[in-house]
């Protein structure tokens, strides 16, 4: 297997063989995002990609899961992603389970019949970075789409039949009334969305990124870890579809908390109300604890 530059994949991929589609990010502009600053997206070569699926074969027979990295694999042309996933149904009889990051544009670059054929082909997980379901933080966070195209990528996904897991982002919106603003609105959007999954994660300033130059300089204040509570609780609050698995469990995050909405919903915000009246800093991840 070959690799350039890091790699980076959901935490919840940690048992799939990595495979390197594409070099970096299509989109690459948001602000707060250092992953693939070091890196001019292109396609790997197709014969290459397939050298790398024979090499991990021969390695590691017995692969279940693969994850499709770097950050947009769903920007390639369907034709040669349907071709990956045809050499790696080849290569690993065990196979059940192929996932990507996908990027809201290069969502919807694809036809409805198209995510389709992905999805029969094999493409069964998608990892779509919605960060908030305000217009407005979509376009200062220089997202690429605004509010109604994260909304419809998001649910061509699902109707493709694709399980989706969605990614927002506590504390993108600062301080004051954009933070409340900004937690409704991303519960509204995930209501509408339906996600399989939501994974709520706490912004975390990367040097030489916008956002960071932009906290030094004190054109953006992130709120304290509480605040980042409170909006994690009027996310919890303002959703009400059933079935969404949410997971706060990330590195970034100062409480973990996941649960099933809306079967564990009260039992969660229970346990972010309990930390608010506390406002002790012991209750929370420490600093030394918390990581991308």
């Amino acid at each position: 297997m070959r690799y350039e530059g890091n790699i980076f994949r959901p935490f919840s991929e940690a048992s799939s063989y990595i495979l390197q589609c594409t070099i970096g990010c299509s989109h690459n502009s948001c602000t707060f995002c250092g992953m693939y600053r070091d890196k001019k997206y292109r396609v790997r070569g197709l014969d290459e990609i397939k050298q790398d699926i024979s090499m991990a074969a021969d390695a590691f027979p017995g692969v279940e899961k693969v994850f499709l990295c770097d950050g947009d694999a769903i920007a390639i042309d369907t034709g040669t992603l349907l071709e990956i996933l045809s050499e790696l149904k080849k290569a690993f009889p065990r196979l059940r389970h192929v996932a990507s990051y996908v990027g809201p544009a290069s969502t919807l670059s694809k036809t409805p019949g198209e995510l389709r054929e992905l999805r029969e082909a094999g493409l069964v997980k998608a990892y779509l970075g919605v960060e908030s379901g305000s217009g407005e933080v979509l376009e200062k966070i220089r997202k690429g789409v605004d509010r109604q195209m994260m909304l419809e990528a998001g649910l061509r996904l699902i109707g493709s039949g694709m399980n989706l897991s969605v990614m927002v982002l506590l504390g993108i919106a600062g301080t004051g009334g954009d933070s409340e603003r900004h937690a409704l609105e991303t519960a509204r959007i995930c209501d509408e969305m339906k996600p399989h999954y939501l994974a709520a994660l706490t912004v975390t300033p990367v040097p030489g990124t916008p956002l960071y130059r932009d906290i030094v300089s004190g054109k953006f204040a992130l709120p304290d870890p509480f605040g980042t509570l409170e909006e994690m609780k009027l996310m919890l609050e303002g959703i009400t579809s059933d079935g969404i698995k949410f997971v706060g469990t990330h590195a970034s995050n100062y409480l973990p908390i996941t649960g099933k909405l809306q079967q564990d919903k009260k039992k969660m915000i229970e346990t972010i109300d309990l930390v608010l009246s506390e406002r002790d800093p012991a209750l929370l991840r420490g600093e030394n604890m918390r990581g991308l």
